[in-house]
């Protein structure tokens, strides 16, 4: 006898209906997820444009650092006033009472020496006794020598006179004050056998033209006859180390102007006249005057 199924025919129907009910739970479930997907899909549709406009900023500020900045306005009107009155503080460097006087010289004018004395008394701005300068410009440096002036120079010379052989212990003394920057003298003098003492300060002595040198008379075994020369009237004259310009004091305002005219003339007969570019004459407070001894 064989196998009997056994079917309850309202099993069927349940069974069916937890399929259809399967199915729309899975159909449910794929949906879900689909629009899950869509959903960021469209999310990072719309985040995209911003992270990319965000990054583009970031690039922009970037360069915008990293680029030099603009120049402010502001910035080069200051810059200019600044300037401006830094030109102007240095083209009107002189005081009003300087610039009254400077009227009275025409400076596209060469003097001639008598013309320029005559005018010279005029320039006059202190209550002192001024003192009369030389000031010529040369084609080369080196120009050196020495002129007694006929009148002197009007000024008190002070005059330090080393002597090895009568006083060695005050070569020593004299090159300690030296080294310590105390040179009380305007012309030294010394004897050939205090050169070698002396030449430990010759750095300090040379750049101030007070070294002694046998060239202007300062080197001789006669200090005193030199020294009283000097007191006479005699003067060295030098270029500047690194420019071709000679300086010499010639006299004072109160000489008047027959000792100026004499002393001025001397001087410049000393000077090698092939090597004479231009001379200017001026006392110690007034502008300068260009002059000519053959005007």
């Amino acid at each position: 006898m064989g196998k009997i199924r056994v079917k309850t025919i309202g099993d069927e129907e349940v069974e069916q209906k937890q399929q259809e009910e399967a199915r729309r739970k899975a159909e449910a479930k794929r949906a879900a997820m689909q629009k899950k997907v869509e959903t960021k899909d469209v999310i990072a549709s719309e985040i995209s444009p911003k992270a990319d406009e965000a990054k583009q900023s970031q690039t922009n500020e970037n360069e915008i650092a990293s680029s030099p900045a603009a120049p402010d306005p502001r910035n080069d009107t200051e810059r200019k006033q600044k300037k401006e009155k830094f030109v102007s503080k240095k083209t009107n460097k002189h005081s009003q009472s300087y610039k009254t006087v400077a009227l009275k010289i025409d400076k596209h004018k060469t003097y001639s020496l008598k013309e320029a004395l005559e005018l010279l008394p005029e320039l006059k701005r202190a209550k002192f006794d001024e003192t009369v300068e030389l000031h010529i410009n040369t084609t080369e440096t080196g120009v050196s020598g020495n002129v007694t002036l006929p009148h002197g120079t009007g000024k008190a010379l002070r005059i330090k006179i080393v002597n090895s052989g009568e006083d060695p212990k005050g070569v020593e003394e004299f090159v300690s004050q030296i080294e310590s920057g105390n040179l009380d003298f305007d012309v030294l003098i010394a004897t050939p056998d205090s050169m070698p003492r002396l030449a430990r300060i010759a750095k300090i002595l040379g750049p101030k033209g007070l070294m002694p040198n046998p060239k202007n008379g300062t080197v001789t075994p006669k200090p005193d006859v030199i020294a009283k020369q000097f007191e006479g009237g005699q003067i060295n004259f030098k270029t500047e180390a690194k420019a071709p310009i000679v300086h010499a004091i010639v006299g004072k305002i109160s000489f008047g102007n027959e000792k100026l005219l004499e002393n001025i003339t001397t001087f410049v007969k000393a000077l090698p006249s092939d090597k004479v570019v231009n001379i200017t004459l001026k006392s110690t407070m007034s502008p300068g005057l260009r002059i000519s001894l053959s005007a």
